[in-house]
């Protein structure tokens, strides 16, 4: 397979190949992250949701949404969000609730259960935040840099696949 691209001179090159590392790198934290959020839960025992349905926990937060705006809003960019509601709604992490204007639309938000578990990563994420402070792995600077790029990243990607079939 041969990557479709411009002649590439050498400074498209490395720029290519500093892209293709990005990739890899946003790949290898997301699987990470699903990791440390596993060991924290294994750690007090929390066992009976997995960590894609914790950080969906999380990123709803204190909003009411239907299933259609999780993925639309950025919450879930999972493929089987309607399995991870079903089963955080059985476990008593979410309520849900039939619209009462569009009965195929289902509302959910967190129960106070929920809210724990919540509230448990929000912590996480903080000492992490202060860890990487602390210890002068990562500015503020250096993180609104990089987040920065990323959302930059994420519109050019959407625009993709919007506009360009």
């Amino acid at each position: 397979m041969t990557l479709h691209t411009p002649l590439l001179d050498g400074s498209h090159k490395a720029f290519l190949s500093s892209y293709l590392d990005g990739l890899a790198m946003i790949e290898r934290l997301h699987r990470l992250l699903l990791d440390v959020v596993k060991d924290e839960f294994e750690r007090i025992n929390l066992l009976e949701i997995n960590s894609v349905q914790a950080l969906l926990l999380f990123n709803i937060g204190e909003n009411e949404v239907t299933a259609g705006e999780l993925k639309s809003r950025g919450y879930y960019q999972g493929s089987n969000v309607s399995y991870n509601l079903k089963k955080l709604v059985e476990l008593g992490y979410m309520h849900h609730q039939r619209s009462e204007i569009d009965r195929r639309s289902v509302r959910v938000r967190l129960t106070e259960k929920g809210r724990k578990v919540r509230a448990m990563l929000a912590d996480l994420f903080g000492q992490h935040a202060e860890g990487l402070v602390k210890k002068g792995l990562v500015s503020a600077e250096d993180m609104e840099t990089v987040n920065q790029s990323l959302k930059r990243m994420e519109r050019y990607w959407t625009d993709q696949i919007r506009y360009i079939y």
